[in-house]
C-alpha cells in the first residue's frame, strides 16, 4: 500500500519523505489556507515546492465546481508539474470532467466520495485515483473502512484501474484497517505514519538490549 501524507506544511512533508516511505502528497483548500498559503498564485507555488520535494504524486483541488471552470483549473494545475494529480470534487460536472481529462491524459483524484455509486461513476470516467472518506464517515456512525472494502471489491470484479486512495485517516488504526480492506494509498496525517512505529516491546526490547550491553561494555 501506497502512503501519500495529507498536508500543505512543508515541514512535514519533508520529515515524511526522508522517512523513506512517503510515496505522495494530498492537499485540499483548507490545508493551504491552515498553512496561510492564500491566493491562486501562491497556491500554485506551493504546489511546484511541495513537487519539488517528493518524487510521487501530488494532489493539487480545483475550486471551481462548474464544469467549464474546473477544466480550466484542472488544466493550469496539471501544467505546473509532470507530478500534479488534479483533485477534482464528485458532483455531476466533476465526472464530466474527469472524463474529459481523462481523454486527454490528465491524472485525476476523485474526492469527497462517500459511496460504492460514486465511486463506480468516477471509474467509469476514467480517475486515476477516488477518494473516498473514511473518517468523516465514521464521525456520522457510518462505517467508512466498509465502504472501503465495498469500493475495493467492485474495481476487482469489474476490473477497473482507477485506485482507492483511503482519505480523511484520522488514525494510526485506521491504515491498519486500510491495509486488510486492500486500500491501494493511505493518505494519512504525519502522526498516523510515524504511528506506525510504536510498540511498548520494541520500546522494552530496546531498553533491555542498551542495558545488557553496558553491562558487558562497562
Amino acid at each position: 500500500m501506497k502512503f501519500f501524507i495529507d498536508t500543505a506544511n512543508l515541514d512535514q512533508i519533508r520529515e515524511a519523505n526522508d522517512l523513506g516511505v512517503l510515496d505522495g502528497v494530498t492537499t485540499n483548500p483548507s490545508l493551504m489556507a491552515k498553512e496561510g498559503i492564500r491566493g491562486e498564485e501562491n497556491c500554485k507555488k506551493h504546489y511546484v515546492e511541495i513537487c519539488n520535494i517528493v518524487d510521487g504524486d501530488v494532489s493539487a483541488e480545483v475550486i471551481a465546481t462548474d464544469y467549464e471552470g474546473i477544466i480550466k483549473e484542472g488544466e493550469e494545475l496539471a501544467a505546473l508539474h509532470p507530478n500534479i494529480v488534479v483533485k477534482v470534487p464528485c458532483i455531476a460536472d466533476g465526472i464530466k470532467a474527469i472524463k474529459y481529462f481523462s481523454q486527454k491524459g490528465i491524472r485525476t483524484n476523485c474526492t469527497l466520495v462517500f459511496s460504492p455509486g460514486q465511486a463506480l461513476l468516477a471509474a467509469k470516467a476514467g480517475a486515476t485515483y477516488v477518494s473516498p472518506f473514511v473518517g468523516r464517515l465514521d464521525d456520522i456512525c457510518s462505517d467508512g473502512i466498509q465502504l472501503i472494502e465495498k469500493i475495493v471489491d467492485m474495481y476487482a470484479y469489474y476490473g477497473f484501474k482507477t485506485q482507492v486512495l483511503a482519505a480523511s485517516i484520522r488514525h494510526t488504526q485506521h491504515i491498519i484497517q486500510c491495509i486488510e480492506a486492500g486500500a491501494d494509498v493511505a493518505t494519512c496525517p504525519l502522526s498516523a505514519i510515524k504511528g506506525l512505529l510504536k510498540h511498548p516491546l520494541t520500546d522494552s526490547g530496546l531498553a533491555t538490549f542498551l542495558a545488557d550491553y553496558k553491562k558487558v561494555n562497562s
